[in-house]
């Protein structure tokens, strides 16, 4: 995505809706799908942070950071180097340890990304 696409596609998380979506997940309404953007947004039920760090062949390297609260932050980024595509980073709140397991993530993306076009890549990083 372009800083702009990022702005756009992802700014709604500070618009008033998130008090909305926020207010009706604390309710118990989960019937939202189609609704504030909800395949976003939950990812904020599993973390404190999420950054995106995204290149579009028609802009510069960028990175968009929130918390969840009314502000957003987008950023060019050279963390990485990429050619085209996203990048999302989730910190993790403490409770949703279950995410770090590889066959749990590998579980949910097939479960719920088989209509999605374009490939996703789960990376198993063993460490010693």
């Amino acid at each position: 995505m372009t800083k702009s696409e990022l702005i756009t596609n992802l700014g709604t998380v500070a618009h008033t809706g998130s008090s909305k979506y926020m207010e009706k997940i604390k309710a118990g309404d989960l019937n939202l799908i189609g609704q504030f953007g909800v395949g976003f947004y939950s990812s904020f039920l599993v973390a404190s942070k999420v950054e995106v760090i995204s290149k579009s062949n028609e802009d510069a390297q960028h990175k968009w950071t929130s918390s969840a609260s009314n502000v957003f932050t987008v950023e060019p980024d050279d963390s990485v180097a990429l050619k085209r595509g996203t990048i999302i980073r989730l910190y993790l709140k403490e409770d949703a340890s279950e995410y770090c397991k590889y066959d749990e993530l590998k579980r949910l993306i097939e479960r719920y990304s088989s209509f999605i076009a374009y490939p996703i890549y789960l990376k198993k990083i063993v460490t010693t």
